[in-house]
């Protein structure tokens, strides 16, 4: 073979004596365009074309939509077959978003490998201080390759340059707005700087917008623009900075002295009347009811508050006439919003005033995936889902499960159903399907080497009705069998019907809301919240009054401890919750917290009442 290649070459060299130049030349062209294409990539992943999201564990479609700004037919024209399922670990190409006219808009970035903070802030013309106001979520320890953060616009010119493959060594020489960076010292003032450069103080400020309040931070780092008096030589490069900052040093400048709260100012915006709904407006006066407890509580303590309350009568105009007064600027916490319409209100009013602002019962809030200050208690449907899977897979991965069709016609599980039955596969667990159940069908079901695990396909009553007693035919005729059922937080409704029933079927159920009647501070609060108001609470679920309380709680105790510094202590505020539990985790870099808090309640058969608290 290698003397026939050889003697081709030969002929081919005396026959068509330009060949060897013309492949040349064709292998150089292909590796140009190569080379080329490559670029335009790397120029579509963080420019105008797209750039790319990691999925993360309970994002859905819906998410990742609601926190890029974008539609999720956009994302399916861009990620066909997502429409179906994204799951965790998965890449998304996401539209970046044209903001027009609209240029207070930030664009997204996914950080590349080797890329770090200080060639952001040369590579989009922003400085370290407005990269980290934008994503609070952002730390030298968590920058890394494939996370996404937040590009705000600045005075200074937003577009990325035109290459985005630049390496460390070559970024600064590419840039040509600064001249050099200046790491403050003791002493420095702007002027003295300023004269250091041969500057105005004026054009330092202009690039360095967080100077206009006229201090200056010892350690940090400032952009040193050129001269407008001096008009740059095209032919000759930009030096490179004396001291190239590191993430470390640029987040560390970024960092705000912690502010302690004297007094917390809390304000609660609720429809207490006129809104058409009575059975709602029942329940918002039962929660602030529960949260005037809660602040009584810790009064006794000696947490100095101000409570304010207000009557949004069911109206985003009413609520916007209320968050126009003075006062409002001035609070630390809100507390309120019922209606997407006001919610959208309130969060708007958060953003631009940097109020915390906290959502209690709307599962919908689009706006805690693009606004840091807004808190959503009631966690959302795919987050709340991807916990119990991961909680349900650690406890039964051994277990035999079945899926029980009651032939309901329900279909308001299936998402829950189709979604577990995908954790289970992809965790080697496996399941079966059981429909038009009977005693026969279910005991032949049984695996008596391992646990057995009951799921209706319905939380509804009537498919509680139908199969409770055919399980407990199963559960008499097979003693020695393990067998539970497993279900759905509307369950705690029906325990007055169904108890016995859920302690001899050793029932499990999920939910983020729960109290047991016996616990002692649900005793006490129950007692208190009596003689307070001469009445007891609702019996729905959740009980507002002690949402209220929880809620209440934790926040005002939280603010009044770790004051400024609460985000960073989310995980750290010691309460005792009677009903809500709180494992707050931020939704992106920019973006605000979810509640992640899943209980699982277990009926045992020995009638014990468990309340199953995952870390």
């Amino acid at each position: 073979m290698e003397a026939r290649k050889e003697l081709f070459c030969n002929f081919a060299s005396q026959q068509y004596p330009n060949l060897k130049k013309t492949m040349k030349f064709i292998h150089t062209l292909c590796l140009t365009l190569a080379l080329a294409a490559g670029c335009i990539h790397a120029a579509a992943q963080n420019g105008k074309g797209y750039f790319l999201h990691t999925v993360t564990k309970g994002q859905s479609l819906y998410s990742i939509s609601s926190m890029y700004n974008v539609t999720m037919e956009d994302l399916v024209r861009l990620n066909p077959g997502c429409e179906k399922q994204v799951r965790a670990g998965e890449t998304l190409k996401i539209p970046q978003a044209d903001n027009g006219s609209n240029q207070d808009k930030p664009i997204f970035h996914t950080i590349q490998a080797g890329e770090t903070l200080y060639q952001l802030t040369l590579k989009y013309s922003v400085t370290a201080q407005a990269i980290c106001n934008a994503n609070p979520g952002l730390s030298a320890s968590n920058f890394r390759t494939g996370q996404v953060i937040a590009i705000p616009a600045q005075e200074a010119v937003r577009k990325p340059q035109e290459s985005l493959t630049e390496t460390a060594e070559t970024a600064p020489a590419k840039m040509n707005e600064w001249r050099d960076m200046h790491k403050v010292q003791r002493k420095e003032t702007i002027f003295s700087i300023s004269r250091q450069y041969g500057i105005t103080q004026e054009e330092l400020i202009a690039a360095n917008p967080e100077l206009k309040n006229g201090k200056l931070k010892r350690g940090t780092f400032l952009f040193i623009p050129y001269p407008k008096s001096e008009q740059k030589k095209e032919e000759e490069p930009a030096k490179a900075p004396a001291h190239t900052p590191s993430n470390e040093e640029l987040f560390s400048q970024s960092i705000q002295p912690p502010k302690s709260i004297q007094t917390v100012k809390a304000a609660v915006l609720l429809p207490f009347t006129d809104n058409g709904n009575r059975d709602e407006q029942l329940r918002m006066v039962e929660y602030y009811e529960g949260f005037l407890i809660a602040a009584d509580s810790l009064k006794r303590q000696g947490v100095s508050l101000d409570i304010y309350a207000y009557d949004t009568k069911g109206n985003a105009a009413t609520a916007e006439s209320i968050l126009s007064r003075p006062e409002m600027k001035t609070m630390d916490v809100i507390f309120g919003a019922v209606s997407k319409e006001s919610i959208g209100k309130l969060a708007g009013f958060a953003e631009k005033n940097k109020v915390r602002v906290v959502i209690p019962f709307s599962p919908e809030v689009k706006q805690v995936f693009r606004n840091p200050y807004v808190y959503q208690i009631n966690t959302p449907q795919s987050y709340l889902y991807s916990e119990v899977y991961e909680h349900f897979l650690r406890k039964f991965s051994k277990a035999n499960v079945v899926f029980l069709d009651a032939g309901t016609g329900d279909r308001s599980k299936d998402e829950f159903v189709s979604g577990m039955k995908a954790e289970l596969k992809n965790g080697g667990v496996a399941y079966q399907t059981i429909t038009d159940a009977d005693t026969l069908k279910l005991q032949a079901a049984i695996d008596p080497s391992r646990e057995n695990i009951f799921i209706p396909t319905s939380g509804k009553d009537l498919a509680l009705h139908r199969l409770v007693p055919i399980l407990t035919q199963v559960r008499r005729s097979l003693p020695e069998a393990d067998m539970h059922l497993f279900g759905y937080p509307e369950w705690q409704t029906y325990t007055q019907d169904y108890l016995a029933s859920f302690y001899e079927l050793d029932t499990y159920f999920y939910s983020s809301f729960y109290t047991n009647n016996l616990f002692p501070e649900a005793v006490n609060f129950t007692r208190s919240f009596r003689q307070w108001y001469s009445k007891d609470m609702a019996n729905i679920f959740p009980k507002y009054g002690m949402l209220g309380f929880d809620t209440g709680y934790f926040f005002l105790k939280g603010l009044a401890r770790h004051g400024s510094r609460l985000e960073e202590s989310l995980n750290t505020v010691q309460v005792t919750p009677i009903q809500t539990g709180f494992k707050f985790e931020r939704v992106n870099n920019w973006g605000g917290f979810i509640n992640r808090k899943v209980f699982f309640v277990h009926f045992t058969k020995d009638f014990e009442l468990i309340k199953l608290d995952f870390d």
